[in-house]
């Protein structure tokens, strides 16, 4: 089952406010969902953006795919599937040897 983090729109004509959950990627874009991480709502200004950092790493890091739409509203709020990862380098590699 291929999992993606997108936006679900809600809200009235004209005036959309997204939720951003994590969905089957054949179900509807406003159907069936599998958990909900925050919400986005592009007429405030400035813009608000909530998302739950925690689970949406969790996700992340279970091999979820964000859209392009949710990866550039992770990158404004500074979530990246790299940030929770530690870094190693061949200097660490040498000495576990």
């Amino acid at each position: 089952m291929a999992v993606k983090i997108r936006l679900k729109r809600i809200g009235a004509k004209k005036k959309p406010f997204y939720r951003v959950i994590v969905a089957d990627s054949r179900a509807p874009r406003d159907g069936r969902f599998i958990d909900e991480l925050g919400y986005y709502n592009p007429l405030k200004d400035p813009v608000e953006i909530k998302i739950d950092e925690e689970r949406a790493m969790k996700w992340l890091n279970d091999g979820a795919k964000p859209t392009d739409t949710v990866k550039s509203l992770f990158d404004k709020i500074g979530i990246s599937k790299t940030s929770d990862k530690p870094e190693t380098n061949e200097t660490d590699a040498e000495v576990t040897e």
